[in-house]
């Protein structure tokens, strides 16, 4: 199947075992994640999860947020990514939930499905799947009516007890939950290895080596890559403040460098960045 995770799209949905590494990214679409097998821990914002089959993930897309799959077990999972303003103008009476609430309150939550709730929640997704590869107009209100089904599944899952602690393997998946918390607390500051490590009470070399195992990347590319996110909210939120004042606020010293690591990480200038923020399609307009 075809994979729709990063798309400029309303609502898309997708399922795939291709084992692709995205890095650490944001969107402003929220997005629903469902893990049906592999080895896979996602780091999202400060939080590390370390997930298990039937483990779904409710998420804000604007976090900074990354899958870490083991390539050596078939990683497979479906993920659904919309556009909470689209997703509103569905919600007209007769209903009467709010069903982005969980997106809402809960805001980036891993939630561990009951037997039963996997058994509702699967077929939804598959369903959702299959027709969002048609391009026929009965196919686009099917898939409509699947993901309301899905959402209010999601509200009901929500209202239940929620145990959202992240359980960490070993003491050196708990040092880079520890230092991935100190960045988040930090990262508008100038810091250095140095301070690092004595924050941590370890071997600079030893952190380097450890945070690049679990995460991927390095310790300086992860809060470079914060800093971007955030400036990509201030952006986006704030569009009246001039750009050398967001690379100010989020940590750079010189903004030359910010626009240079802005478009190196984005692809796009600020500025244009800013400006298409505004923009989306519905993938169906035009039937």
């Amino acid at each position: 199947m075809s994979l729709f995770e990063h798309f400029p799209l309303p609502l898309t949905a997708g399922c795939s075992n291709t084992p692709i590494d995205l890095g650490f990214h944001s969107h402003l679409e929220y997005e629903i994640y469902y893990f049906h097998t592999g080895k896979c821990h996602y780091i999202i914002g400060d939080k590390i999860h370390y997930l298990r089959p039937g483990d779904l993930i409710l998420m804000n897309g604007m976090t900074l947020h990354c899958p870490k799959a083991d390539p050596h077990s078939e990683y497979r999972r479906t993920v659904v990514h919309f556009n909470p303003q689209f997703v509103q103008g569905l919600f007209r009476p007769p209903f009467n939930l709010h069903l982005l609430r969980p997106f809402e309150e809960l805001h980036n939550v891993c939630i561990s499905l009951v037997p039963e709730e996997q058994a509702r929640i699967e077929p939804i997704l598959a369903r959702m799947c299959e027709l969002f590869q048609q391009n026929d107009p009965l196919s686009h209100d099917r898939y409509l009516v699947q993901f309301l089904a899905l959402l209010t599944e999601l509200y009901e899952i929500s209202t239940r007890p929620l145990d959202d602690k992240p359980v960490y393997p070993g003491i050196k998946e708990q040092n880079v939950q520890r230092l991935i918390s100190y960045l988040e607390q930090h990262y508008t500051e100038d810091i250095d290895l140095e301070e690092i490590s004595r924050y941590m009470h370890l071997n600079k070399y030893y952190l380097v080596k450890i945070f690049k195992e679990i995460t991927g990347i390095t310790i300086f590319a992860y809060l470079y890559q914060r800093r971007i996110n955030q400036a990509k909210v201030m952006l986006t939120l704030t569009p009246s403040k001039p750009v050398t004042e967001v690379a100010y606020e989020v940590g750079f010293n010189y903004p030359s460098h910010f626009s240079r690591l802005f478009k190196e990480y984005t692809g796009t200038a600020p500025d244009t960045f800013r400006k298409k923020q505004s923009e989306w399609k519905d993938p169906f307009s035009g039937m």
